[in-house]
């Protein structure tokens, strides 16, 4: 795998770029919202602490190319407005899982579709992924009509995967092979600024 802490993609609307330090107040504000938390595997967060963690755990981890997340910033205002993620990357079987989380307070306006369409080329173009998957909450109707939207194909259901804050939950597994993605619909960067 490569060194993901060069990586930059840009979209319409978006630059998709690592996390830095100075990210942890907006980082925090999107994990505490409980809207936007609600079909999360964790808990929303409670301090900044835990936004300066996270955020220590990508500046660790993207230059040995560990797991890929980025900040999605507002072209317009340069505002985060979340984040989306490649990891439990799987080299030999070339496979990897997607994850991502939007401000509740933009959603609608497809951005999260924008952002995972350039993520997912990148994961199928430059990395040479074979096969991406994502997990999510059945409940969380927005974010399979999402995945189905790029692609992805429901693969399974797994009953009671997730204990949240005593909350016992159901996943939906959905996944995307390479011959199935059509190809880029936004400008899409070379990976490097």
């Amino acid at each position: 795998m490569r060194r993901f802490d060069e990586v930059r993609l840009q979209t319409t609307r978006l630059d998709l770029r690592p996390l830095q330090a100075g990210d942890a107040p907006a980082l925090l504000a999107l994990f505490s919202d409980p809207v936007a938390m609600r079909y999360w595997s964790t808990p929303p967060w409670t301090s900044i602490e835990q936004a300066q963690a996270s955020i220590a755990v990508d500046l660790d981890g993207l230059p040995k190319g560990e797991h890929l997340r980025l900040g999605l910033q507002s072209r317009d205002d340069g505002q985060l407005l979340g984040t989306c993620s490649l990891f439990a990357l799987h080299p030999t079987s070339r496979r990897g899982e997607i994850g991502y989380l939007l401000r509740s307070d933009v959603w609608g306006r497809g951005l999260m579709h924008e952002a995972l369409q350039a993520l997912v080329q990148f994961a199928f173009g430059e990395l040479q992924l074979h096969r991406l998957e994502a997990d999510i909450d059945p409940r969380n109707a927005a974010s399979a009509r999402s995945l189905q939207r790029l692609g992805f194909t429901k693969e399974g259901h797994l009953r009671e995967r997730w204990i949240v804050d005593g909350e016992v939950s159901d996943t939906a597994l959905y996944g995307l092979l390479r011959s199935e993605w059509p190809g880029p619909a936004y400008p899409q960067s070379d990976g490097r600024r």
